[in-house]
């Protein structure tokens, strides 16, 4: 064979393939029913609430111990004390230093950790399954014998002063700070964030006084889900955390929530961009409503694929990541619109959106639109519930609002069962434009013109001075422990 020719042979033999024809994929299944894996209850006699989850194949094991009190539980005075408690808590306890809590739970593959949500603080973590039970006999000393070692208390202390500095450094977090006191202006659900002041004004036996109050027995709940040796986790339950005072449960005072067409503007002189929140109060998970709502808000703002977010981000080139939530607290709840948008634009993206919900309140959505919905919707809960922490948190939710777990087993079925004409009545029902407030954290210069069609301007009150020694905010020291406990910082989004 020639050169010539072996070059030409080489060459029809590397030459692609002629595409084969396209084929339609076939339609997605719907997602199946949700089924809740079998759970063991039962009550200690001081009226601690357990629940375990066996599930999944890796060998790992989430502890849990939830009160019922948050945030949404501080006093009046002493906004984020239930914050700055869950952040001492891992500080040491009358047996074990900071050092030794870590060290323990790094020594069986995971960590200890707290959170405080507006209704609940959480103590606990993730461990390797044969280490399940000492996990709660850790979660439970943590829990219920802090030391409040004087050093660590003011270590804390700076941490707190530091992290809520840098929290008001951020554009979106005043934005949700003033449409909360809008929304619950008298009401701990209100308060984001606290004053360096107040900070500062935290005792140890403020502290004290807030863990005897909130952390009794008949306002906790304890969960471990996982893989886990279920007659010893038992076992090390009752041991460790029958000395848990019983208390006394938890009395919820729903906040009378406010709602009128205004504009709160927060001034940010010179922003190159606008943080917008436009929202209004709406229901909790117990209103029927809820879940028809929850679909509603998922089509218009609440995924990628939503209305508000085709039109701001993929036609007007607006923002970049807008979203829409129902956030709910016990008792209350609102809807809400989160963007950054580009200065210039700024009453431009709240005519769009403002436009966005009054075409779904007159004109319910077209089948194929609202059936992605509630495909996302079922998809997405079934994944996130597959999980241990996922499933926990699912747990908590229902357990919090009394809805019981029936409620999680028809969670799919009822998504599913939402039709279009539903979701306009959700939008007529519940997304009054009239009745909404819209906080603008941006340059008056630039936009108080902007957002005058859109209702009364209140100039809000400028915000808490940052403390001198928190400025310029700093990280904190590095950890002394090889795995430090975990808190999430303040003024997260919703």
């Amino acid at each position: 064979m020639t050169f010539l020719a072996a070059a030409l042979a080489l060459a029809v033999a590397q030459a692609p393939a002629a595409p084969a024809a396209r084929e339609t994929p076939p339609p997605p299944r719907p997602p199946a029913d949700f089924r809740l894996p079998r759970t063991h209850d039962f009550t200690l006699p001081n009226g601690l609430a357990v629940t375990l989850v066996e599930m999944g194949e890796l060998p790992k094991a989430t502890v849990a111990l939830v009160f019922r009190a948050g945030t949404g539980d501080d006093p009046a005075d002493k906004t984020g004390l239930s914050s700055f408690l869950a952040a001492l808590l891992t500080e040491g306890t009358k047996t074990r230093s900071a050092a030794e809590i870590a060290g323990a739970a790094a020594r069986w593959g995971g960590a200890i950790e707290t959170n405080v949500t507006p209704d609940e603080t959480i103590v606990g973590g993730t461990v390797l399954s044969e280490f399940a039970p000492e996990l709660v006999a850790l979660v439970a000393d943590v829990a219920m014998n802090p030391a409040f070692p004087p050093r660590e208390v003011e270590r804390v202390r700076q941490d707190t002063l530091r992290s809520i500095t840098i929290a008001r450094s951020q554009p979106q977090v005043l934005a949700q700070e003033r449409f909360l006191a809008t929304l619950y202006p008298d009401h701990p659900y209100g308060k984001l964030l606290p004053t360096p002041e107040i900070v500062r004004g935290y005792t140890v036996d403020e502290a004290r006084a807030f863990q005897a109050a909130s952390y009794g027995a008949r306002r906790a709940h304890l969960y471990v889900a996982g893989r886990f040796d279920r007659a010893a986790t038992e076992a090390r339950i009752r041991a460790a955390l029958a000395s848990l005072p019983p208390g006394t449960p938890r009395v919820v005072a729903p906040p009378a929530p406010a709602a009128r067409r205004a504009v709160q503007l927060v001034a940010r002189a010179g922003a190159v961009q606008s943080s917008l929140y436009l929202g209004l109060p709406v229901l909790d998970p117990v209103h029927p409503d809820y879940l028809k709502l929850a679909v509603t808000n998922t089509l218009l703002g609440g995924y990628f694929s939503s209305r508000i977010t085709a039109n701001i981000r993929e036609a007007k080139g607006y923002t970049y990541s807008p979203t829409s939530v129902v956030s709910v607290r016990a008792g209350t709840g609102y809807w809400a619109e989160v963007a950054d948008v580009t200065t210039a634009v700024t009453g431009a993206a709240l005519g769009e959106v403002l436009g966005e919900v009054e075409r779904l309140r007159a004109e319910a959505p077209r089948e194929e639109e609202l059936r992605a919905v509630q495909a996302f919707l079922a998809g997405t809960f079934v994944l996130q519930t597959s999980d241990r922490d996922g499933l926990v948190a699912r747990l908590r939710f229902v357990d919090l609002h009394g809805l019981g777990e029936r409620w999680l087993e028809d969670y799919v079925r009822n998504v599913r069962a939402v039709t279009p004409e539903d979701v306009r009545r959700m939008a007529q029902t519940w997304l009054d434009p009239a009745r909404m407030t819209a906080v603008v954290v941006g340059d008056p210069a630039q936009v108080t013109e902007q957002v005058r069609p859109f209702g009364e301007i209140v100039p809000a009150p400028p915000p808490a001075a940052p403390p001198p020694e928190a400025t310029p905010p700093v990280p904190p020291a590095p950890p002394k422990a090889p795995a430090p406990a975990k808190q999430r910082p303040p003024g997260k989004r919703p």
